[in-house]
């Protein structure tokens, strides 16, 4: 006995109000990651605030040890601080709160940014064609490398460096350098979130090559062009210094050059693919 014909359903497309709702899951989940990692950090305020927060504001952090250490094998003890000059106070009678809620919610977008990108990348990734999918592979994880490097660097490199110099800063000795809670953190997530991000550097080189928006060859022609522009970056995120300006304009030219080479290495990809469908054609 003959099978009755079943017609197969053609998938359909997605349309707009679906494309939205799909988005506004993911965005949900990614705010939700965020909400979950800044509850344990605010839960986790002792830890937070003293291993972390706190730590570049004592003499004890990892940073100035190595500096020391650094400064002792060449005989010289300048780097190596016995006291920081400054002390923290809380001026405001809500200040410790608002920060506690300020410092938790960054904590919780610094520690869920690669699951916060994957849920958009997942948005983003079924819209592009085959070969642009193919060539993206390993987007979020290199996202994620370049983003936790970032932060880093500017946790234990720039920020300790900037926030040295700041507190050893005087017009006159007569004055006492007694910082806000509420300026300290906003100077130390600054810098460590403005080197995180500006790490992504070469990954949105990759994109914006495959865009065709820009190319290696512009990149190399404006190169001190792009060394200006790196030098007055570094000034506005920095306090006021000369040598955390140079300590963060130094790496970003680095990637820079790295990203120079990202962009012509797609070129190349694209040119011998573009040769091998003329040859096939």
């Amino acid at each position: 006995m003959d099978q009755p014909f079943v017609e197969e359903e053609e998938p359909q497309e997605m349309s707009f109000v679906d494309h939205l709702e799909e988005l506004r899951w993911h965005i949900i989940r990614a705010l939700g990651s965020i909400f979950v990692f800044a509850t344990i950090a605010f839960l986790a305020k002792s830890f937070v605030f003293h291993d972390i927060i706190l730590a570049p504001s004592r003499t004890d952090f990892l940073s100035y040890r190595v500096m020391c250490q650094v400064g002792q094998y060449f005989g010289s003890d300048a780097l190596c601080f016995d006291e920081m000059g400054f002390t923290i106070q809380s001026r405001q009678m809500s200040g410790q709160f608002t920060m506690h809620l300020l410092v938790s919610a960054i904590l919780g977008l610094a520690c869920a940014f690669p699951y916060a990108f994957w849920e958009i990348w997942r948005f983003v990734r079924p819209g592009l064609y085959p070969q642009e999918r193919k060539n993206s592979q390993g987007a979020v994880f290199f996202v994620s490398v370049l983003f936790a490097l970032g932060l880093l660097f500017g946790y234990y490199v720039v920020s300790p460096i900037s926030i040295n110099f700041l507190a050893g800063y005087q017009v006159d000795p007569t004055i006492v350098n007694e910082f806000d809670l509420s300026s300290y953190i906003s100077t130390l997530t600054t810098l460590c979130l403005a080197c995180a991000f500006m790490f992504e550097m070469p990954v949105i080189v990759f994109f914006l090559t495959k865009a065709g928006l820009i190319t290696p060859e512009t990149m190399k022609l404006y190169r001190r062009h792009a060394l200006v522009i790196i030098l007055v970056v570094g000034a506005i995120i920095t306090p006021p210094d000369v040598v955390s300006q140079i300590l963060i304009s130094m790496p970003l030219m680095l990637l820079y050059e790295a990203s120079i080479h990202v962009s012509q290495n797609i070129r190349k990809k694209d040119l011998k693919r573009l040769n091998e469908q003329n040859s096939e054609s």
